[in-house]
């Protein structure tokens, strides 16, 4: 059900009319990336959540975008955005 419609006052002698539109609030990001280290070989974890469930979400690396691949591994359970950077090395960083 939504909120957003044209209501109506009506008295019998006149009529005042209102529209009404209810805009949805943008997703936030509410728990920032946290900076990792690791030793070369491990798998690393990055995660945020959001204030919504299933937005789509974009990785970036250095401003070029990550697809899910054998190296990066891309999930997202609920409001919570995972990427999983496989087997790590210096050329991660």
């Amino acid at each position: 059900k939504t909120d957003a419609g044209l209501y109506t006052c009506d008295i019998g002698t006149d009529v005042a009319k209102s529209k009404v539109s209810v805009q949805e609030k943008p997703t936030e990001v509410t728990k920032k990336l946290e900076d990792k280290t690791s030793p070369a070989g491990q798998d690393i974890s990055l995660s945020c959540e959001l204030s919504k469930a299933d937005v789509n979400i974009r990785w970036y690396k250095d401003g070029k975008a990550i697809r899910k691949s054998q190296k990066y591994d891309l999930q997202q359970e609920g409001t919570r955005a995972i990427l999983i950077i496989r087997d790590s090395t210096v050329k991660d960083s």
